[in-house]
C-alpha cells in the first residue's frame, strides 16, 4: 500500500489549514452579517489582508437594535 501514513499526515494539515481559513467565519457565525463575513472569508481571505478583515469584523460588538 505505500505511504498511507503521509495521506494521513496531508489529509490533517489539510483539515487544520481549512479550520484556521474559515476561523472568522467561525468566529462570526452568530452575528446578523454571518453571511457577509463568509463571503468575505471565501473570497479575500487568501490575501491576508481580507481574512484580518474578516476577523475584525467577527470580534466587533454589535449594537443592540432599539425596538
Amino acid at each position: 500500500m505505500g505511504n498511507t501514513g503521509g495521506l494521513i499526515d496531508a489529509l490533517f494539515f489539510v483539515i487544520i489549514g481549512l479550520f484556521v481559513y474559515f476561523f472568522p467565519a467561525l468566529v462570526g457565525r452568530h452575528k446578523r452579517n454571518a453571511s457577509a463575513i463568509l463571503v468575505l472569508n471565501l473570497f479575500l481571505g487568501w490575501t491576508f489582508v481580507g481574512w484580518v478583515v474578516a476577523l475584525v469584523w467577527a470580534f466587533t460588538v454589535e449594537e443592540k437594535r432599539k425596538p
